[in-house]
């Protein structure tokens, strides 16, 4: 069995695994020579033959426990026929919403229109570097795909004037979200995603108030969906406040906390499997520092099932000698 798993099923506490969000990207130089070339990331999301080898890039560099399938989230709008594309130095920038013509696609036609990822998911599980080790697919959250669809941008800080506007519009996407969600953790896992975390970036911007209609039930859904198949799912509800409600709601396999989220908390209320919580900019100083406050949460979680990441992506500045560092570290701990 994967380490990953030993964790996540068996709730082994004697072993730390370990991944990184955004492991095959902008940090890795043989990345950015790709990228340089391929400038239309949407096209380069659908290119089986480069999208698995910046998969598994990392890997070759890194003794790491998991390949995260390169994709994005915002590939499900693009699914649903929804414009979407990235600007640079500004980020996503998506099209106008038509309704009508989302609440009347075919299933047929959205796995069409990305089915290139699942042939990604084909040529990584075939590949001898995934070896015993777990091949992570993933989506974003009903809510955070919600936020992009109607804000046609990051939200950053906050969301449009009009954002609650039309109520009917906002529950009519999360039942279209849901269902087209489902299809396509079907596929990643029948191509060979044996592990599916779910992304909320955005879940921080709610109040707790409106947390059980945006984030609980439709969260809720989609995990009960994945433990279906046979398959941990992991979710990632980055700012929310209220850990311990999400997991006794959601009840995800694992929970993946954010940087800003105090682990002596966590371990205190949280009785499922942790990941994460390491502030990506602390890989961005020096080994000592690294050193201090990585062995921090390795000692914090030291009696519980734990899998070492950050509490959010690498960021593209990033030493590979710091990385280095930390996984080596991670494993002799």
């Amino acid at each position: 069995m994967s380490l990953l798993n030993d964790v996540l099923i068996n709730k082994k506490t004697s072993i730390n695994p370990i991944w990184i969000m955004r492991q095959a990207g902008r940090y890795l130089p043989e990345f950015r020579e790709i990228r340089s070339k391929n400038t239309d990331f949407i096209k380069l999301c659908l290119n089986p033959d480069l999208s698995s080898e910046i998969t598994l890039q990392p890997l070759k560099r890194f003794d790491l426990d998991a390949a995260i399938i390169f994709s994005d989230i915002l590939m499900v709008p693009y699914g649903l026929n929804q414009k979407v594309e990235f600007k640079k130095s500004f980020g996503p920038l998506l099209g106008d919403l038509n309704l009508k013509e989302m609440s009347e696609l075919d299933e047929i036609d959205f796995v069409q229109r990305i089915f290139p990822i699942y042939k990604t998911l084909n040529l990584i599980k075939k590949n001898p570097l995934t070896k015993n080790k777990n091949i992570i697919g993933f989506v974003g959250a009903p809510w955070t795909l919600l936020v992009y669809m109607i804000n046609k941008q990051s939200p950053k800080k906050q969301l449009i004037d009009t954002f609650y506007k039309d109520d009917f519009l906002l529950n009519r996407i999360l039942i279209i979200l849901e269902k087209f969600l489902k299809v396509h953790i079907k596929n990643q896992i029948d191509n060979g995603a044996d592990i599916i975390q779910i992304f909320d970036s955005w879940a921080g911007l709610l109040d707790q108030k409106d947390l059980p209609n945006y984030v609980y039930i439709p969260t809720l859904n989609l995990v009960d969906y994945v433990k279906s198949l046979g398959v941990p799912v992991i979710c990632f509800p980055r700012g929310i406040k209220d850990y311990k409600n999400y997991c006794d709601i959601v009840k995800p396999d694992a929970i993946c906390i954010d940087y800003e989220v105090d682990p002596l908390y966590i371990r205190k209320n949280i009785q499922i499997p942790v990941q994460g919580g390491l502030d990506p900019k602390i890989l961005l100083t020096d080994i000592k520092n690294l050193k201090k406050e990585a062995t921090r949460y390795l000692d914090i979680f030291k009696d519980h099932p734990y899998i070492f990441n950050l509490g959010h992506g690498i960021l593209p500045e990033t030493n590979i000698a710091n990385v280095e560092y930390l996984v080596k570290m991670v494993k002799d701990y």
